[in-house]
Protein backbone atom coordinates (compact mmCIF):
# COMPACT_ATOMS: atom_id res chain seq x y z
CA UNK A 1 0.00 0.00 0.00
CA UNK A 2 2.77 2.43 0.96
CA UNK A 3 4.77 1.64 -2.18
CA UNK A 4 1.71 2.17 -4.38
CA UNK A 5 1.04 5.54 -2.76
CA UNK A 6 4.66 6.61 -3.22
CA UNK A 7 4.61 5.51 -6.87
CA UNK A 8 1.46 7.55 -7.49
CA UNK A 9 3.06 10.58 -5.84
CA UNK A 10 6.24 10.03 -7.88
CA UNK A 11 4.20 9.90 -11.09
CA UNK A 12 2.35 13.11 -10.20
CA UNK A 13 5.61 14.91 -9.35
CA UNK A 14 7.12 13.68 -12.59
CA UNK A 15 4.06 14.97 -14.46
CA UNK A 16 4.92 18.59 -13.65
CA UNK A 17 6.49 19.71 -16.92
CA UNK A 18 9.17 22.18 -15.90
CA UNK A 19 10.10 22.79 -19.55
CA UNK A 20 6.61 24.02 -20.42
CA UNK A 21 6.32 26.12 -17.25
CA UNK A 22 9.78 27.70 -17.59
CA UNK A 23 9.13 28.51 -21.24
CA UNK A 24 5.87 30.21 -20.24
CA UNK A 25 7.70 32.31 -17.63
CA UNK A 26 10.39 33.35 -20.16
CA UNK A 27 7.90 33.95 -22.97
CA UNK A 28 9.34 31.16 -25.13
CA UNK A 29 7.47 28.85 -27.52
CA UNK A 30 5.90 25.72 -26.05
CA UNK A 31 8.75 23.15 -26.30
CA UNK A 32 6.25 20.41 -27.10
CA UNK A 33 5.50 22.10 -30.42
CA UNK A 34 8.73 23.94 -31.27
CA UNK A 35 12.34 22.95 -31.96
CA UNK A 36 12.64 19.21 -31.51
CA UNK A 37 9.14 19.06 -29.95
CA UNK A 38 10.66 17.60 -26.82
CA UNK A 39 9.93 19.33 -23.48
CA UNK A 40 13.40 18.91 -22.04
CA UNK A 41 16.47 20.97 -21.20
CA UNK A 42 18.22 20.37 -24.55
CA UNK A 43 15.29 21.70 -26.56
CA UNK A 44 14.81 24.63 -24.19
CA UNK A 45 18.50 25.43 -24.69
CA UNK A 46 17.88 25.67 -28.42
CA UNK A 47 14.75 27.75 -27.94
CA UNK A 48 15.79 30.14 -25.19
CA UNK A 49 19.40 29.79 -24.17
CA UNK A 50 21.29 28.70 -21.08
CA UNK A 51 19.35 30.23 -18.18
CA UNK A 52 15.94 28.64 -18.88
CA UNK A 53 17.65 25.39 -19.91
CA UNK A 54 19.55 25.19 -16.60
CA UNK A 55 16.35 25.85 -14.66
CA UNK A 56 14.58 23.06 -16.54
CA UNK A 57 17.52 20.72 -15.90
CA UNK A 58 17.51 21.41 -12.16
CA UNK A 59 13.75 20.98 -11.80
CA UNK A 60 13.74 17.79 -13.88
CA UNK A 61 16.53 16.30 -11.76
CA UNK A 62 14.61 17.12 -8.58
CA UNK A 63 11.53 15.36 -9.96
CA UNK A 64 13.51 12.12 -9.82
CA UNK A 65 15.49 12.79 -6.66
CA UNK A 66 12.68 13.85 -4.32
CA UNK A 67 10.41 10.78 -4.58
CA UNK A 68 13.27 8.27 -4.65
CA UNK A 69 15.06 9.87 -1.71
CA UNK A 70 11.78 9.98 0.18
CA UNK A 71 11.19 6.30 -0.49
CA UNK A 72 14.80 5.53 0.48
CA UNK A 73 14.37 7.16 3.89
CA UNK A 74 11.15 5.22 4.36
CA UNK A 75 13.32 2.09 3.93
CA UNK A 76 11.59 0.84 0.81
CA UNK A 77 13.31 -2.23 -0.65
CA UNK A 78 15.71 -1.65 -3.59
CA UNK A 79 13.49 -3.26 -6.23
CA UNK A 80 10.58 -1.05 -5.21
CA UNK A 81 12.86 1.99 -5.25
CA UNK A 82 13.29 1.15 -8.91
CA UNK A 83 9.51 1.17 -9.32
CA UNK A 84 9.35 4.63 -7.72
CA UNK A 85 12.07 5.88 -10.07
CA UNK A 86 10.29 4.46 -13.11
CA UNK A 87 7.01 6.04 -11.93
CA UNK A 88 8.67 9.48 -11.75
CA UNK A 89 10.12 9.01 -15.23
CA UNK A 90 6.79 7.82 -16.62
CA UNK A 91 5.26 10.98 -15.20
CA UNK A 92 7.81 13.03 -17.12
CA UNK A 93 7.27 11.04 -20.31
CA UNK A 94 3.46 10.85 -20.04
CA UNK A 95 2.45 13.80 -17.82
CA UNK A 96 -1.18 13.72 -16.76
CA UNK A 97 -1.19 17.52 -16.36
CA UNK A 98 0.06 18.15 -19.92
CA UNK A 99 -2.05 15.82 -22.09
CA UNK A 100 0.47 12.97 -21.69
CA UNK A 101 2.90 14.77 -24.02
CA UNK A 102 6.25 14.70 -22.22
CA UNK A 103 9.98 14.44 -22.66
CA UNK A 104 12.70 11.79 -22.68
CA UNK A 105 13.19 11.72 -18.86
CA UNK A 106 16.99 11.69 -18.95
CA UNK A 107 17.42 14.36 -16.26
CA UNK A 108 14.64 12.83 -14.15
CA UNK A 109 16.30 9.42 -14.38
CA UNK A 110 19.61 11.00 -13.37
CA UNK A 111 17.92 12.58 -10.37
CA UNK A 112 16.42 9.23 -9.42
CA UNK A 113 19.92 7.68 -9.44
CA UNK A 114 21.52 10.34 -7.22
CA UNK A 115 20.33 8.79 -3.91
CA UNK A 116 22.48 5.74 -4.73
CA UNK A 117 25.56 7.92 -4.24
CA UNK A 118 27.38 11.02 -5.37
CA UNK A 119 30.13 8.83 -6.84
CA UNK A 120 27.58 7.34 -9.25
CA UNK A 121 26.36 10.83 -10.10
CA UNK A 122 29.91 11.94 -10.81
CA UNK A 123 30.58 8.98 -13.10
CA UNK A 124 27.36 9.59 -15.01
CA UNK A 125 28.09 13.30 -15.46
CA UNK A 126 31.66 12.56 -16.60
CA UNK A 127 30.41 10.02 -19.14
CA UNK A 128 27.74 12.36 -20.48
CA UNK A 129 30.18 15.27 -20.80
CA UNK A 130 32.83 13.15 -22.52
CA UNK A 131 30.43 11.76 -25.12
CA UNK A 132 28.86 15.18 -25.68
CA UNK A 133 32.29 16.80 -26.08
CA UNK A 134 33.40 14.14 -28.56
CA UNK A 135 30.22 13.98 -30.65
CA UNK A 136 28.08 17.08 -29.89
CA UNK A 137 25.04 14.78 -29.85
CA UNK A 138 23.02 15.23 -26.64
CA UNK A 139 20.91 12.17 -27.40
CA UNK A 140 23.94 9.93 -27.96
CA UNK A 141 25.48 11.20 -24.72
CA UNK A 142 22.26 10.31 -22.90
CA UNK A 143 22.04 6.86 -24.49
CA UNK A 144 25.67 5.96 -23.72
CA UNK A 145 25.42 7.30 -20.17
CA UNK A 146 22.20 5.48 -19.33
CA UNK A 147 23.61 2.28 -20.82
CA UNK A 148 26.65 2.59 -18.57
CA UNK A 149 24.53 3.31 -15.48
CA UNK A 150 23.84 -0.35 -14.51
CA UNK A 151 27.56 -1.16 -14.87
CA UNK A 152 28.56 1.76 -12.65
CA UNK A 153 25.87 0.81 -10.15
CA UNK A 154 27.11 -2.77 -10.02
CA UNK A 155 30.59 -1.49 -9.21
CA UNK A 156 29.35 0.87 -6.46
CA UNK A 157 26.20 -0.69 -4.93
CA UNK A 158 25.32 -3.98 -6.69
CA UNK A 159 21.99 -4.29 -4.84
CA UNK A 160 20.57 -1.49 -7.00
CA UNK A 161 21.70 -2.90 -10.37
CA UNK A 162 18.34 -4.41 -11.32
CA UNK A 163 16.28 -1.28 -10.49
CA UNK A 164 18.75 0.86 -12.44
CA UNK A 165 18.43 -1.54 -15.37
CA UNK A 166 14.69 -0.81 -15.41
CA UNK A 167 15.45 2.86 -15.90
CA UNK A 168 18.01 2.11 -18.60
CA UNK A 169 15.50 0.09 -20.61
CA UNK A 170 12.87 2.82 -20.29
CA UNK A 171 15.19 5.66 -21.36
CA UNK A 172 16.61 3.72 -24.32
CA UNK A 173 13.05 2.86 -25.44
CA UNK A 174 12.15 6.54 -25.20
CA UNK A 175 15.15 7.40 -27.43
CA UNK A 176 14.29 4.97 -30.22
CA UNK A 177 13.52 7.80 -32.67
CA UNK A 178 16.84 9.48 -31.79
CA UNK A 179 18.66 6.20 -32.40
CA UNK A 180 17.05 5.94 -35.84
CA UNK A 181 18.09 9.52 -36.68
CA UNK A 182 21.63 8.93 -35.41
CA UNK A 183 21.97 5.88 -37.66
CA UNK A 184 20.75 7.97 -40.63
CA UNK A 185 23.01 10.92 -39.75
CA UNK A 186 19.96 13.17 -39.30
CA UNK A 187 20.19 13.90 -35.56
CA UNK A 188 20.82 17.62 -34.79
CA UNK A 189 23.91 18.50 -32.79
CA UNK A 190 24.12 20.80 -29.79
CA UNK A 191 24.55 24.38 -30.92
CA UNK A 192 22.77 23.74 -34.20
CA UNK A 193 19.11 24.71 -34.47
CA UNK A 194 16.82 22.11 -35.96
CA UNK A 195 15.61 23.18 -39.40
Amino acid sequence: MLVSLICICAYLIGSISSAVLVCQVFGLPDPRFAGSNNPGATNVLRLGGKVPAVLVLIFDILKGTIPVWGAYFLQIEPVWLGAVAVAACLGHIYPIFFHFNGGKAVATAFGALLPIGLSLGGMLIATWLCVLWLTRYASLAAIVTVTAAPIYTWLIKPIYTIPVSFLTALIIFRHRSNIARLLKGQEPKIGKKKS
